[in-house]
């Protein structure tokens, strides 16, 4: 009998052949959607951002420090060693990378700008989320509800996951992880020695200051376990392939010399991208990067080209200018008057002290209630015992002009300003910072302002009161792992 080739009449051999061949191809046809799909698809994007903190992870060096997470992320990305923010406190900081452009610019400047103060955006320009929920994104605010902004449009956040987007829907996601910030919790898992961390010369050496520097680096280590959990549910999701991942630094860290100033502890960050459909793995870049950059970033790879040209480049464009500086400012923090500004090339550092006639630590009740070795180091400065490069943030008034050779002194503590070897670099670096003022219409410091705020003076406390407010921190610092302890004083959040 003649066979058909009509499923019904095939024998049972043929009709298994047939409907295997038929499998392969629906196989291999919904296989080739799907790769295409995935290579149209906009990438989801999430931004973790870390609460006051430097580059102080193992992938970057830090000794002491265990990160294996972060260090994870950049082995399977890139990591750049020269990432700045533009500000060295968060509101300011945050404003200027929601939407790309130097704070300054925006009316952004002033920490914590009261609500009622608070202006709108210059015209055409809007927060990232409001431009990428118009891009067909879902945008999320995680974990944290932190935004701090200082100007009154909404965000444009939609929800607090990116479960609650749409099927296909590309997401957005801000994650903020609090713990950095000050007041930090220890390590039960992993508590690090204090032989084994290193300290800026410019602190005193001593067993209560490595106490509290080890402290830091063990909230960060937790901080390290919830960028893991992140890392996992992505790959858990089948989203890691199409999703870049970006973890920065909001400001530098919360030190002495280092947030709210313009030295890098205060304004360099760490900066890690991993996408691994675009970026190389184990990547290590070494130019000058600003977080205006990022923001520029996450619009180029969601196709949005905003109405105003972006104080930042795309890291991903491969025609993207290396940068010649990197600048930032520093206007009021809370109720605490002071101004200055930068310009930093990966040699020179010039900082402009526009009211020199205040001490670096004039009045501050968040530093003064949460950095304990500020009260070590006040006792010890009061008594005299402070050695001269320990002692200088310590100096009633600060100078006009400081120039650092950063290759040759990192810690930025030898200041050529007035060094006749260095005039032309120093007249360079000026006249390019007053350039960069006019660009982004930075109006300087009024009388009004320069007359107002807290006292300006330094030392704040008599030397009594600085040792009491030491002693009251020690049983704090020194507490167990286990322990979560009582913080010594009522703290003012910064």
């Amino acid at each position: 009998m003649q066979k058909k080739c009509v499923l019904g009449v095939l024998t049972n051999k043929g009709k298994v052949l047939l409907i295997f061949s038929c499998l392969v191809f629906a196989f291999s046809a919904c296989k080739k959607i799907k790769e295409n799909t995935k290579e149209t698809a906009k990438p989801n994007i999430v931004w973790i951002l870390l609460e006051d903190w430097s580059p102080d992870l193992s992938c970057y060096g830090t000794k002491g420090i265990h990160t294996p997470f972060t260090d994870q992320l950049a082995a399977e990305g890139v990591r750049y060693t020269n990432a700045f923010c533009t500000a060295p406190v968060c509101s300011t900081s945050r404003s200027a990378m929601i939407t790309g452009y130097h704070q300054n610019y925006i009316g952004a400047q002033m920490h914590r700008t009261a609500k009622e103060d608070k202006k709108p955006l210059p015209q055409g320009i809007f927060p990232i989320p409001v431009l990428l929920q118009k891009a067909g994104y879902h945008t999320a605010l995680m974990k944290s509800n932190k935004t701090d902004t200082n100007f009154r449009d909404a965000l444009g956040f939609q929800s607090d996951d990116w479960d609650n987007r749409k099927d296909n829907q590309p997401f957005f996601a801000q994650i903020t992880l609090t713990g950095t910030h000050r007041r930090w919790r220890r390590d039960t898992d992993n508590p690090i020695p204090i032989d084994s961390v290193e300290l800026p010369p410019y602190y005193v050496d001593s067993p209560f200051a490595r106490r509290d520097w080890a402290n830091g680096l063990e909230q960060m280590q937790l901080c390290d376990k919830e960028v893991g959990e992140i890392l996992q549910r992505l790959q858990d999701e089948n989203l890691t392939e199409n999703t870049l991942v970006i973890l920065i630094g909001d400001n530098g860290r919360c030190h002495i010399r280092g947030k709210q100033f313009l030295y890098d502890p205060g304004i360099q960050v760490p900066l890690i991208m991993r996408w691994p459909a675009k970026i190389k793995k184990g990547s290590v870049k070494k130019e000058l990067v600003q977080t205006l950059d990022i923001t520029a970033t996450i619009l180029d790879v969601a196709g949005i080209k905003p109405a105003r040209p972006l104080h930042g480049t795309s890291l991903l464009d491969q025609n993207r200018k290396e940068r010649s500086y990197i600048y930032a400012a520093r206007d009021r923090m809370g109720k605490t008057h002071d101004a200055m500004r930068t310009i930093r090339s990966k040699k020179y550092k010039l900082i402009h002290n526009l009211m020199p006639e205040r001490a670096w630590l004039q009045y501050s009740g968040y530093k003064e209630d949460n950095y304990p070795i500020l009260a070590e180091m006040s006792v010890l400065y009061l008594e005299g015992k402070l050695n001269a490069d320990q002692a200088k943030f310590f100096a009633p008034t600060k100078p006009e002009y400081e120039l650092y050779d950063i290759q040759k002194d990192p810690y930025e503590l030898q200041n050529l300003a007035d060094d006749k070897g260095y005039a032309d670099i120093k007249t360079q670096l000026l006249t390019d910072l007053e350039l960069w003022r006019k660009e982004i219409k930075d109006e300087g410091v009024t009388e009004e302002f320069r007359n107002g705020g807290l006292s300006a003076n330094y030392p704040t406390r008599t030397l009594e009161e600085w040792r009491a407010r030491y002693n009251a921190w020690k049983s704090y610092v020194n507490r167990a792992p286990d322990d979560p302890g009582t913080h010594p004083f009522s703290t003012t959040e910064q």
